[in-house]
């Protein structure tokens, strides 16, 4: 059985996420010359063409932009810099294209302080992003108990589950209202234009005219 995937050679794949960044990504692309159909937009469809042909879009959860870009099967990319460093995948990443912005940064109770942390044997930490949030305790000497979780991770601090949460913070509105504040920021994500290596040299003068459609100095 042919499990090839139906692309022509000639064409970039870009991995696109679903959800927020989404939109933002496909006004990008139009700025560069690719235009994806608002039928195909509203279908089921996983894989769509662009207009003018020269580029297909796979629509993918986040968390896999990285892992199809660094696996291959997409040229290109588009994924904010949080799920980029999350996966550790071994990409280029020659843009940063400026929307989906936000901060991961470490939070809690008002007291005690994350000064106080540094007195613990043991610090328990809940987050989307155990890999970002043990490289970040490792780095300021503080031993974290890193326990990953899918949901709400304020919850882990209000029940008791951990001591501290790695998170996304945009407004702090939930923060607030649940009365945890920010300890400190330790990343500033935006989206990233991702670049398999191989598609690098490969595709190298197709990638440069999109980079430059859209940034011409």
């Amino acid at each position: 059985m042919n499990t090839s995937p139906p692309f022509n050679a000639g064409e970039l794949i870009i991995a696109l996420a679903k959800g927020k960044l989404l939109a933002p990504a496909l006004r990008w692309l139009q700025a560069a010359g690719y235009v994806f159909s608002d039928d195909e937009l509203r279908s089921r469809k996983l894989m769509l063409t662009a207009a003018a042909g020269g580029m297909r879009a796979i629509l993918v959860k986040a968390d896999d932009v990285p892992i199809y870009v660094e696996y291959g099967i997409a040229d290109l990319g588009i994924v904010g810099k949080d799920t980029l460093q999350e996966s550790a995948a071994e990409v280029f990443e020659p843009l940063d294209l400026g929307f989906g912005r936000c901060k991961i940064a470490v939070a809690g109770w008002p007291a005690p302080t994350e000064k106080k942390l540094h007195l613990r044997s043991v610090v328990r930490v809940g987050t989307k992003y155990p890999q970002i949030a043990r490289a970040y305790f490792d780095r300021i000497g503080v031993q974290a108990e890193i326990i990953a979780l899918q949901g709400s991770v304020e919850l882990s601090v209000l029940t008791g589950l951990a001591d501290v949460i790695v998170d996304i913070v945009e407004t702090g509105a939930t923060l607030r209202e649940n009365g945890l504040i920010v300890y400190q920021e330790i990343l500033t994500s935006s989206a990233r234009l991702i670049v398999n290596k191989a598609s690098h040299k490969l595709k190298l003068a197709a990638i440069d005219r999109l980079l430059h459609m859209v940034n011409p100095s």
